[in-house]
């Protein structure tokens, strides 16, 4: 089988630079490319025979279809005041305006809480809270796990989470295991996607990086917690696919000074991105 880079395994996270102690950098997606039929006619092979065969073959890069697939979106985001401050990842697609997850299941989330400056764990729920609010996605809450963040991150680990698309890995971490966390970088988020061909693109699997030792810094200032919360909102915002704006007003500017919440900006895009199509044939 080949991915859509040419190589023979399935491509992995990959991150650009942009970039919070109050920088954060987003991460571009590398996806899973279902593709390639070798001795059946092409279309019929990448349309029906692999994308139905891979998940249930040795060492398959990924889950069985249609986990917790409903028929519908599970819930729909607010309607907004038509702002257009907001940027939205580039997608792989030139026909396909965005990339998002399928809102039609939820979002399963994990932390990892190593180092985790205390009482952190509420600001998670409540960011969390708040970019389900905005977007109209649901997320789940599977607890906490040992995995550690990676650049190279797979989006199926059977042995880990089941088989299931992996969670959302939020991670406290430091520069020295995440070097970019370095300098003033205070977070990193992204997610990877995947594809069916005839199927629109689907984000599966997100990751977030904090800066644990900065950040329990940033807990001790007056507004503490507020700062980080709303590092936790941006960096979420990046996992559900929007990126870095010109304008300080919103949450998704990349110098944050002083913004607690998402602007009317932020909101019309994680709207937008609540909006994704549902497949359960991934």
């Amino acid at each position: 089988m080949r991915s859509d880079s040419g190589n023979r395994d399935f491509p992995r996270i990959r991150r650009s630079p942009s970039g919070s102690r109050w920088r954060s950098r987003s991460a571009t997606v590398m996806g899973i490319a279902l593709v390639v039929g070798l001795y059946f006619t092409p279309a019929l092979f990448e349309r029906f025979v692999l994308p139905a065969a891979m998940p249930h073959l040795p060492g398959a890069k990924v889950p069985p279809p249609g986990f917790e697939a409903a028929s519908g979106p599970l819930g729909l985001p607010p309607a907004t005041s038509g702002s257009t401050a907001y940027v939205l990842q580039k997608s792989p697609d030139p026909g396909q305006p965005f990339v998002a997850y399928d809102p039609c299941r939820p979002l399963h989330y994990v932390v990892r809480p190593d180092h985790a400056p205390p009482g952190t764990d509420v600001l998670i729920q409540e960011a969390v809270s708040a970019v389900s609010t905005a977007s109209g996605l649901q997320f789940v809450y599977d607890g906490t796990t040992s995995e550690a963040p990676s650049e190279a991150r797979e989006s199926y680990q059977p042995a880990r989470y089941g088989k299931q698309w992996a969670p959302i890995l939020i991670a406290w971490s430091s520069p020295a295991e995440a070097p970019k966390l370095a300098g003033k970088v205070a977070g990193t988020g992204g997610s990877a996607y995947a594809h069916i061909p005839g199927e629109p693109y689907v984000y599966v699997a997100g990751q977030m990086t904090l800066d644990a030792p900065g950040l329990a810094e940033t807990l001790a200032w007056p507004e503490g917690p507020a700062h980080i919360r709303a590092i936790i909102m941006h960096e979420l915002g990046h996992v559900l696919g929007l990126d870095h704006v010109d304008d300080p007003t919103q949450l998704m500017y990349a110098e944050n000074s002083g913004q607690f919440d998402f602007g009317d900006g932020d909101r019309a895009g994680l709207a937008l991105l609540g909006t994704g199509e549902c497949v359960p044939r991934l």
